[in-house]
């Protein structure tokens, strides 16, 4: 299993080969991940609000964009552009400081969070023992933000919208933590690309969605929680708070907003891929692929289509949840913010906990189906 050290190797190795020093290729190779990952998001958010503005027309019976670009396909970037050269205002009797940093406390954790996704069985940047526990830590670090953007705003509006972010927050990562770890449980392992391939011995059935169906739909609902995607877009309620947190801000601060929420997004279904629905692995198995085919598992042309097909796997489950978050915002209505912590304090806490020990007690009765 190659590793994003396995790559730093071949990256320095093949720059070695054309007269460079060793650290001289090691100071190159520092920058490329990170562009990488940020790449990969970017290009996953302009896809993704292509996509709600699509599917959310269609709901409502419209076309949606239209002009900018083949059925609108630009439409992303121009809203990207737009918002890079709008002015930036910093209110009068705003904390500039804190209202600076606080769009880029909520941004960065996100980024950072794509470091441990596998694309691919090769295609991973960091192979991390603790994946997991990394971006339960990272995420962690986004309310922090939320709330600084909202008190150092010296808006009412947007230090209600703070407060409500963070208390959402914190009421939904420790049910969407518990339903991790009863996956980490089974598989013995917090590394993605480990708990992966525990899924892929027997195609769709060994995926850990019939394993664990309930932590399944907790994780699911906090994932939406902490993303403020609707019926759960308390902080931002345009009806009560204006924008929340968000009210005062403009130019390439909103759209550090923005870039969060939706990279977010990406980023929980892609997570949901890896950890309920097999990532890159096939709904049949590549052993009875392979023979199907006639060629052995080993033939360097199995190994290439399931090299392709893996990562067109991973990109394929990642984007049904994510038009299935689509379809929710706009059939769902809001729910109020006594009902949101309830919801996450009251039901998903005790049945994420009941699901661990009911998870462990089944580990300790089945040791080879529920892990061993």
């Amino acid at each position: 299993m190659n590793s994003g050290i396995d790559l730093e190797m071949s990256f320095t190795q093949g720059v070695q080969n054309l007269g460079l020093s060793h650290e001289l290729a090691h100071l190159l190779w520092i920058p490329l991940p990170m562009l990488l990952v940020l790449v990969s998001a970017v290009i996953g958010v302009l896809v993704t609000v292509w996509l709600e503005r699509k599917i959310s027309a269609a709901a409502q019976q419209r076309i949606g964009p239209e002009y900018a670009g083949a059925l609108g396909i630009l439409q992303p970037m121009a809203d990207g552009l737009k918002l890079l050269v709008k002015e930036d205002i910093i209110p009068a009797r705003a904390d500039s400081v804190l209202f600076t940093v606080g769009p880029i406390l909520v941004l960065v954790p996100v980024i950072l969070s794509w470091l441990i996704v596998p694309f691919g069985q090769n295609l991973l940047i960091s192979n991390v023992g603790i994946g997991i526990f990394l971006w339960i830590a990272l995420s962690s670090i986004q309310p922090i933000g939320l709330l600084m953007s909202g008190y150092s705003s010296n808006n009412k509006y947007s230090l209600l919208g703070g407060l409500r972010a963070a208390a959402q927050s914190i009421s939904y990562e420790i049910p969407l933590a518990l339903a991790v770890l009863a996956i980490v449980m089974m598989s013995n392992s917090l590394s993605t690309v480990d708990i992966v391939e525990q899924q892929n011995t027997a195609g769709l059935l060994s995926w850990n969605i019939w394993r664990q169906p309930v932590g399944f739909i907790i994780f699911w609902i906090c994932a939406l929680a902490e993303c403020e995607r609707l019926p759960f877009d308390l902080p931002e309620a345009e009806e009560e708070l204006v924008a929340g947190y968000q009210t005062e801000y403009s130019g390439m601060k909103f759209a550090l907003f923005y870039l969060a929420g939706y990279i977010n997004l990406v980023l929980s279904a892609l997570l949901v891929s890896v950890l309920y629905l097999g990532g890159w692995g096939f709904p049949i198995s590549i052993d009875w692929f392979s023979s199907l085919i006639g060629l052995s598992i080993d033939n360097p042309i199995v190994q290439i289509i399931a090299a392709s097909l893996g990562i067109v796997m991973t990109i394929l489950k990642a984007y049904l949840l994510v038009f299935l978050a689509i379809l929710l915002r706009w059939t769902t209505p809001r729910v109020r913010i006594d009902q949101l912590l309830d919801l996450g304090w009251k039901f998903l806490l005790p049945i994420s906990l009941v699901n661990l020990l009911v998870t462990a007690s089944l580990k300790l009765a089945f040791p080879m189906t529920f892990g061993g």
